[in-house]
């Protein structure tokens, strides 16, 4: 066995050869004389000597390989004391009937130098809430409660709902998709082609019209792309925004403990807009602490670690794209990118994942920072009681107690961070 090193990357070579060697290919030909159809032999009554003639000695080879690198590498991992960070490649660099040499490429965790973690001038800003910020909020919450009411006369307004019916025609021809019955429409929020609404304007209950407007030049359907039509319509109703008073039915709809006062209210959203500007500037501060540390970090980060981590953000995105009913090659269709471009977008965010989980790691030894089975088993009793299911069951989600007290870790280093750049 050899050991070729740079660094922390790693060249370890192993021969499988002798009894180790013969087993994985007695038990690849079984498997192989199951399937295999020869003529003149029933299956699976193939002889090795006819099969070896008609396919090769060779054909046999590949396949054992996938049977001894496994314990090849276990091996050869003991051996050398090594803890790979991503996972091997492995080449094969001689096969024949007699064994087979194997060639690992092990990445191991490189050298980190933090050359100063403390006092390095990090602020946490602190938050206040504006008189504006509590208005604006509170128009937001009124808003939303905004009740449509008819007119029962008047025309439509810019700002009102229109009930219409409509029916679109080019060159005097009704055109699929431009029907719709009693639907209602919103002047102003530019929903439909541009010119449409502005025509509306003006209209009254029952009255008719012929809106002429022409797509855009862009429009997804080429046969209408750019054309001018006609859009028939008719107005059955007109219906206006009237903005809720702060009175006792908006709080009894509103539903929220205590509050029954525009006092009370504007305190509850002061108090809300308080913790999410704290939660912001908290994670800001710990987003500027882990900057500021990584501009003393000494390490040269192998190129295998940082594309490990694409792969796994990658992932991500791709999941997050399912759950919008989207595949990775549709997104590639309609950003007009390939997938080496997605790479690339990644690159710098996944080396800054490893940057900073090294430099952590390495701080972490530095100041001993440490976890108890017994500290592990009261977080997981109180994550288990806040999300109300059993222990059980949450460890289950978190795959084991070794990501709980990982996390209890990072949490103690936050801290002492903090408390060193206070």
């Amino acid at each position: 066995m050899a050991k070729k090193e740079n660094k922390n990357i790693h060249e370890l070579t192993v021969k499988v050869e002798g009894k180790e060697w013969t087993d994985a290919l007695d038990k690849t030909f079984l498997e192989k004389q199951k399937t295999v159809k020869v003529d003149g032999f029933r299956k699976g009554k193939v002889p090795r000597s006819v099969y070896e003639k008609k396919f090769g000695k060779e054909s046999l080879f590949f396949d054992a390989v996938d049977k001894v690198v496994q314990g090849a590498f276990i091996k050869v991992l003991d051996k050398e004391k090594l803890e790979p960070v991503v996972q091997p490649t492995v080449d094969i660099k001689h096969v024949d009937e007699n064994g087979v040499e194997l060639s690992f490429k092990v990445i191991t965790k490189p050298e980190v130098n933090v050359k100063k973690y403390k006092g390095l001038g990090v602020k946490n800003e602190k938050v206040k809430v504006s008189a504006e910020e509590i208005d604006h909020e509170l128009s937001h919450l009124l808003e939303k409660y905004t009740e449509l009411v008819t007119k029962e006369d008047g025309k439509v307004e810019d700002g009102n709902v229109a009930i219409i019916d409509f029916e679109g025609f080019k060159d005097g021809v009704a055109f699929d998709g431009g029907k719709g019955e009693n639907y209602s429409l919103e002047i102003g929020s530019h929903t439909f082609i541009p010119g449409f609404e502005e025509q509306v304007i003006g209209m009254k209950v029952e009255e008719e019209k012929d809106i002429n407007v022409t797509f855009p030049e862009d429009y997804g359907v080429a046969d209408l792309a750019g054309s001018p039509v006609v859009f028939k319509v008719k107005v059955h109703e007109i219906k206006e925004k009237k903005t809720r008073e702060l009175d006792e039915d908006f709080f009894e709809d509103l539903g929220m403990d205590g509050v029954d006062s525009e006092e009370k209210l504007r305190e509850e959203i002061k108090t809300s807009i308080q913790k999410q500007k704290e939660m912001e500037a908290e994670n800001k501060y710990l987003d500027d602490l882990l900057e500021a540390v990584s501009k003393n970090v000494e390490v040269d980060i192998p190129e295998e670690m940082v594309n490990d981590e694409i792969h796994h953000l990658k992932h991500h995105f791709e999941e997050n794209m399912k759950r919008q009913g989207i595949s990775l090659d549709l997104y590639y269709k309609f950003t007009n990118t390939t997938e080496e471009d997605l790479n690339n977008q990644l690159e710098k965010e996944a080396y800054t994942n490893v940057l900073y989980r090294l430099m952590l790691e390495e701080i972490k030894q530095l100041e001993k920072v440490e976890v108890s089975d017994e500290e592990a088993e009261k977080e997981i009793e109180r994550l288990a009681e806040e999300y109300k299911v059993s222990k059980e069951e949450l460890l289950k989600e978190y795959g084991s107690m070794d990501y709980i007290k990982y996390d209890l870790e990072m949490r103690k280093l936050f801290d002492l961070l903090k408390e060193y750049n206070k």
